[in-house]
C-alpha cells in the first residue's frame, strides 16, 4: 500500500495542493493530466528528489518521506531515458545494483530474465550511442527493475516514441506488471494508454486532483468540466434537470437516474451517439431528429456534427458505416442515444 498525505510542494508560480491518495500493492495507477499539471513532481516527490514543504509518503506502511532516494526501494524511469553514454548496456543497467546489495547470483539471474524478456541480450556489450530509441527505452526499463523495486515510477515512458516503438513498449509494460508483484505508478497525459494500462487514476490539474477512481469510471462518468474534456466528452451541454430527465436548448432527455441539483451541465461521448437514417421505437432511447453540418476525416473515423435543437452534436462514424449509410452534409438524420450514456456534471 502507498498512502500519500496531505503532501504540499511549493515552488515560485506553482504550488502542490493537498494531495491525498491510496494505491493499493500490485496496482498499476496513472497520474493523468494536462503538461504542467504538477503529475511529475508528485513522482518525483515519490522517488524522494524533489523536495516536499508538508506532508507525507508511505510504502508498505513504512514512512520514506525524510529517506534519501537509494533507501526508498523505488525505481524510476524517465521519458528522456537518462542513461550513460560512457557505459555499455549492461553496465546501463546493473548501475543501480551498487546502491542496493551487492551483484549477487540472484540479482545477476533477475537482470539476465529481465534482459530475456525485454529482448536486449544481444546488446549487452554495445555503447548506448547509437541504440534506437525503443532499444533506449528498454534498457532504462530494465535499469529501473533491476534492484527488484517495490514500486516503480514512469514518467511519460511512452511519449519520446514513434507509434511502432510505442505500442511495443506498451505491450511490454502491460506483460511485466501482469508478471510482476510490483506496483506501477505512471505519468500520462496520453488517454489511450491509460485505459489500455491502468487500472484506477488520478487527474490532477493545477496542483489539486479533480478525480480519483477506476479508469472506466473517469472515461464514463467524469465527475468536473475539466475531467469531461480531457477525456473527450465532446458533446458538454448546458441543462437544468427536472423529474429524471435534462432540459437544454429545444431538447429533453430522459437520464438514467435523477441528479444533484448542483448539477449544471451534461456530457455525451461521441461514440455513444447513434445515428440513423429513418427514425426508430425509442425503446428506452433518447430519439431525436437533427441534420448534419459538417463531416470531417478522423483516419479510420469521421467526426459527424449534427445540429438538433439549437445545439451541435459530434458523433463518430466509421468510414465504411458512412459510405453504407449513403448521408452527408445537410442531410437531415436521428440521433439515438441510452440514457445510462448522459452524465450530469
Amino acid at each position: 500500500m502507498i498512502k500519500i498525505e496531505n503532501l504540499c510542494i511549493k515552488l515560485p508560480g506553482f504550488t502542490i495542493d493537498n494531495i491525498n491518495l491510496s494505491i493499493k500493492d500490485g496496482e498499476f495507477f496513472i497520474f493523468l493530466g494536462p503538461t504542467g499539471s504538477g503529475k511529475t513532481l508528485i513522482l518525483e516527490a515519490i522517488a524522494g528528489i524533489r523536495q516536499i514543504t508538508g506532508g507525507s509518503i508511505k510504502v508498505k506502511g513504512k514512512d520514506i518521506t525524510k529517506l534519501a532516494p537509494e533507501q526508498r526501494g523505488i525505481g524510476i524511469m524517465y521519458q528522456d531515458y537518462s542513461l550513460f553514454p560512457h557505459l555499455s548496456v549492461m553496465d546501463n543497467i546493473t548501475f543501480g545494483l551498487r546502491y542496493h546489495k551487492s551483484k549477487s547470483n540472484n540479482s545477476m539471474k533477475w537482470v539476465e530474465s529481465l534482459m530475456g524478456l525485454l529482448g536486449l541480450e544481444h546488446l549487452a556489450t554495445r555503447m548506448i550511442t547509437n541504440l534506437s530509441g525503443g532499444e533506449k527505452q528498454r534498457i532504462a526499463l530494465a535499469r529501473a527493475l533491476a534492484v527488484k523495486p517495490s514500486l516503480l515510477l514512469l514518467d511519460e515512458p511512452l511519449s519520446a516514441l514513434d507509434p511502432n516503438f510505442r505500442e511495443d513498449i506498451r505491450n511490454i509494460l502491460k506483460k511485466l506488471h501482469e508478471k510482476s508483484e510490483i506496483t506501477f505508478l505512471m505519468v500520462t497525459h496520453d488517454f489511450t494508454e491509460a485505459a489500455y494500462l491502468g487500472q484506477r487514476a488520478a487527474v490532477i490539474k493545477n496542483g489539486k486532483i479533480e478525480q480519483t477512481g477506476t479508469v472506466a469510471e473517469i472515461f464514463k462518468q467524469p465527475a468536473t468540466m475539466f475531467v469531461a474534456k480531457f477525456v473527450g466528452m465532446k458533446n458538454i451541454f448546458p441543462a437544468t434537470f427536472n423529474n429524471g430527465k435534462a432540459i437544454l436548448d429545444g431538447l429533453d432527455l430522459n437520464l438514467n437516474a435523477s441528479c444533484n441539483k448542483d448539477k449544471k451541465f451534461i456530457a455525451i461521448r461521441p461514440e455513444d451517439i447513434m445515428i440513423m437514417k429513418e427514425k426508430i421505437s425509442e425503446n428506452g432511447l433518447n430519439v431525436f431528429q437533427g441534420k448534419i453540418t459538417a463531416i470531417t476525416d478522423k483516419g479510420p473515423f469521421c467526426e459527424i456534427s449534427a445540429k438538433a435543437g439549437g445545439l451541435i452534436f459530434k458523433t463518430l462514424l466509421t468510414k465504411s458505416a458512412l459510405f453504407k449509410m449513403d448521408i452527408n452534409e445537410t442531410k437531415n438524420i436521428y440521433l439515438a442515444l441510452m440514457p445510462s450514456d448522459i452524465h450530469p456534471i
